[in-house]
């Protein structure tokens, strides 16, 4: 069938595992600051180990995710940027994201980021309330993530992410919405709202702060989200909500490829001569990394849940025929569980469209599981 020889839309996702301070909350394979040297020698290196995986693709998007990759010298940004434009053809209309945080931030390294290419800014703000920034871990303070956001504006970012939280340590439903109206205020083109989880292996999960109670939590989210949509930002996956969607976060929740390099990267990628896409795994930690990038490529094991753990994460759907193409089998193999979902009140099916419904959506993980 024709859709066995269509390959996805291709990503490139670089991790920069380093940070000023690790946080309580934060289960990302982050480290403290330390010997760096080398670092972007091998991000190039594991780059072409890879090529092959490519197969004529032109990049869509870019993500510099971390840890802190805005920690990266004008050096060793120019480097990277410059060796990646020799290895690999970008898409007129790239999209090209760095996470950053407002304790490091510099009006000339904006500028210096933007200079190389990066067309959108993530910025971690997590809170606009100085009493939860410190409970948080976080090392700036209300003003300077004010100060960023305004920056990244004046630097001419037209495309920036806002990171907000909630359900953090005492925090009130007035507290919460009060970040939201600010991050409003700032006119980022993309807010991702998200409740505070206790991960395991976290300084919050051996000593676990007081949160508010499920029920509050609950509210802020309500309340959070109608306020983000009455003002214009269209929630289109569960905790992003974009007056324009990020390329790079659509094509994983619509199972597209993506190489991942640097220490602890993950990749998905699907071959025209494979029946079915795979992981890639590199070496996690970062001196791991940097003394030998062994990679392991597993097999997606149970592929129909794990297409469905991401698409059923955007609101407005998915067409049946990307579950198709995507993972190279006929919708009939998911049938029973489609009409189990729908039985259930947790899906819908207008012709060709899926989508889960309003119950589905809020609980989510209910409708995920019946795939599994």
């Amino acid at each position: 069938m024709s859709y066995t020889l269509e390959l996805p839309p291709l990503s490139l996702y670089i991790h920069y595992p380093w940070c000023v301070k690790k946080c309580p909350y934060c289960d990302f394979n982050s480290h403290d600051c330390n010997q760096r040297s080398g670092y972007i020698e091998s991000l190039l290196e594991d780059l072409n180990e890879d090529l092959d995986y490519i197969q004529g693709r032109a990049i869509q998007s870019i993500f510099l995710g971390g840890g802190t990759p805005s920690l990266m010298s004008e050096q060793e940004l120019f480097k990277l940027f410059t060796g990646l434009k020799k290895r690999l053809k970008f898409v007129n209309d790239i999209e090209i994201t760095l996470e950053t945080n407002p304790g490091i931030f510099e009006i000339e390294k904006f500028k210096l980021f933007k200079h190389i290419g990066i067309n959108r800014l993530s910025i971690g703000v997590q809170s606009f309330n100085d009493r939860h920034l410190q409970s948080l871990g976080r090392i700036h303070n209300a003003d300077e993530a004010i100060y960023a956001c305004k920056q990244a504006n004046q630097v001419g970012f037209k495309y920036f992410n806002i990171d907000i939280m909630y359900g953090l340590e005492r925090q009130t439903l007035d507290e919460c919405l009060s970040d939201v109206r600010q991050a409003m205020n700032l006119k980022p083109d993309h807010i991702s709202f998200y409740q505070l989880t206790i991960e395991p292996n976290t300084y919050f999960a051996k000593y676990t702060p007081i949160l508010p109670s499920d029920e509050v939590v609950w509210q802020m989210g309500d309340a959070g989200v109608s306020l983000l949509e009455r003002n214009g930002y269209t929630r289109y996956e569960v905790s992003a909500f974009g007056k324009t969607p990020s390329k790079h976060n659509l094509n994983y929740w619509q199972f597209g490829d993506y190489v991942g390099i640097g220490a602890g990267a993950h990749g998905k990628i699907t071959l025209l001569k494979e029946s079915f896409p795979f992981r890639t795994i590199k070496a996690r930690l970062p001196k791991d990394y940097l003394k030998n990038r062994q990679k392991q490529v597993n097999q997606i094991k149970n592929l129909n849940f794990d297409f469905m753990l991401n698409a059923l994460r955007l609101k407005h759907g998915f067409n049946l025929r990307l579950f198709e193409l995507r993972t190279r089998q006929p919708i009939q193999v998911i049938e029973c569980q489609l009409n189990k979902a729908k039985a259930l009140g947790l899906f819908e099916l207008d012709g060709k469209l899926a989508k889960p419904s309003k119950k589905g959506f809020d609980f989510l993980n209910d409708l995920q599981a019946i795939f599994l």
